[in-house]
């Protein structure tokens, strides 16, 4: 830690030459009394408050990160503080009464709907340290265009896309043979969706329900949405920008959602709220559940809650269990989707897969008194040794395509995901707000259905489903343009 430690600070005193030439620029707006923040030079005996996510602080990363900056930047007197206050803080509400942090981490959707109330500041982002590392399409989230100038008013940390998540040593015996049709090595559970589901249900079958295949709340619009975009639904028109063109139910989205309510079918009433996501950890780590869908950065918890399990089981020691775990805890990417929509359509041509998912970054508030010290903490943040350190500790799949190259693997398929448009960022701005509530609602009802009285089932063809999604469209619509 303490190399770690020297390395950075002879990286901060390069940052600092560096600020000293940032000048004012055309992304450094004005102050309401007309003075441009970021002037180059750092504010000396200043303390900056920092929000970061909770598992960067349950993990050690954050207070890692906060020790590494304060040594490189004692000799100005500047330090980082915890904020001390929810992630999911309301800047807009905080930040004028003087409440807020100085620094924001959150996702791109949430830090966006700051920029129309001038709550978060542009940056200087090509003076950078990590910009040329960036792709265009992530700091594509974070852009703005205003009187015809584009801004941009993060600078991305990590990308936020769903991976598979399944046990390896749960696969069924003699996999190899009955579950691997191409014979590349890889179960064919965990490429295809139609195979997925045909292990949940064999899964349930024979265990009487005590044990369960692929589990997941599908109620949550972040993770179900996805199954809408991949056969043509989007959130907003025009990339992301037309409001006033919904489609949840564009295309043949219709087919998704009918994949959601097969893979209720092979689920149990968990998947209709939120139970899943609340016990995902411990029923994979206890063998209840064989696979389940979430985004890279809590890899770690799925890591520790699976080795408790092997450490209380099987008596092993905490090394061991922890290797055990790492060996037998699969990241993939998401599987293929039969383009028929059903996924009784085993033999069938198939599709990529769709996901929603976010560019989770760093913002600086507005009403910060420090500018120039927090911009030199973001840059300091996103340098190629916390990146890497981020990912170290937290399973992150970094924005910065270095290091992604560097770590290989699922880092590596993400930012490519992201590249090749398989993977939907969501909008960043004000208005995605409204699109959950009524997703949610339609995404429980949909996941419940199967668990109905067949006379009291509503979605059992594609012209329900149809309806159902044109109603969340014509909710959506309403509520950012009717009811507001």
């Amino acid at each position: 830690m303490t190399r770690n430690i020297t390395a950075l600070v002879a990286h901060a005193l390069i940052i600092a030459v560096l600020l000293t030439a940032l000048g004012v620029g055309s992304l450094a707006r004005d102050d309401a009394q007309g003075q441009t923040k970021f002037t180059g030079e750092l504010e000396r005996n200043v303390t900056l408050r920092i929000l970061e996510n909770d598992t960067a602080k349950e993990k050690g990363y954050f207070k890692e990160l906060l020790d590494a900056f304060n040594a490189a930047y004692a000799e100005y007197g500047i330090v980082a503080v915890d904020a001390n206050m929810d992630q999911y803080t309301d800047l807009e509400q905080d930040g004028p009464y003087g409440y807020g942090p100085d620094v924001l981490y959150q996702a791109n959707d949430a830090l966006m709907k700051y920029t129309d109330g001038k709550h978060i500041q542009p940056l200087p982002v090509e003076k950078l340290e990590c910009y040329e590392q960036i792709s265009q399409q992530a700091w594509d989230a974070y852009t703005v265009e205003y009187d015809g100038e584009e801004y941009v008013f993060g600078v991305p940390v990590n990308i936020q896309g769903p991976l598979l998540y399944y046990r390896k040593d749960l696969l069924p015996e003699g996999w190899q043979e009955n579950w691997d049709r191409e014979g590349d090595g890889v179960p064919d559970m965990v490429e295809y969706w139609t195979e997925l589901y045909a292990y949940s249900r064999l899964l349930r079958e024979e265990s009487g329900g005590a044990k369960l295949g692929y589990m997941k709340s599908l109620f949550d619009p972040y993770f179900s949405s996805g199954f809408l975009f991949s056969y043509g639904g989007y959130v907003f028109g025009e990339g992301g920008t037309d409001t006033g063109d919904i489609g949840f139910s564009a295309g043949e989205a219709r087919k998704g959602a009918r994949v959601l309510r097969q893979l209720a079918s092979a689920m149990n009433q968990d998947c209709i709220d939120d139970t899943v996501t609340v016990n995902a950890y411990s029923m994979l780590a206890n063998g209840t559940y064989f696979a389940t869908m979430t985004t890279p950065d809590v890899y770690t918890l799925f890591i520790d809650e699976l080795a408790k399990e092997y450490m209380r089981t099987d008596g092993l020691d905490e090394a061991d269990a922890y290797a055990r775990a790492e060996e037998n805890l699969v990241a993939a990417d998401i599987p293929k989707l039969p383009a028929s929509g059903d996924l009784e359509d085993r033999t069938g041509e198939t599709v990529e897969s769709v996901m929603m998912g976010g560019i989770n970054g760093y913002a600086i508030s507005a009403y910060t008194r420090a500018p120039n010290a927090a911009l030199a903490f973001v840059d300091f943040a996103t340098g190629y040794e916390m990146i890497s350190r981020r990912n170290e500790l937290l399973g992150i799949a970094p924005a910065r395509e270095d290091v992604a190259e560097k770590v290989g693997g699922l880092s590596e398929t993400i930012n490519a995901d992201l590249d090749a448009g398989r993977i939907a960022v969501m909008p960043s701005t004000r208005a995605v707000a409204q699109i959950w509530t009524p997703t949610q609602t339609f995404f429980s009802d949909l996941a419940k259905d199967p668990f109905r009285l067949p006379e009291e089932q509503k979605y059992l063809s594609l012209d329900e489903l149809q309806r159902g999604l044109e109603n969340v469209d014509a909710q959506i619509y309403s509520a950012i343009h009717t009811l507001n």
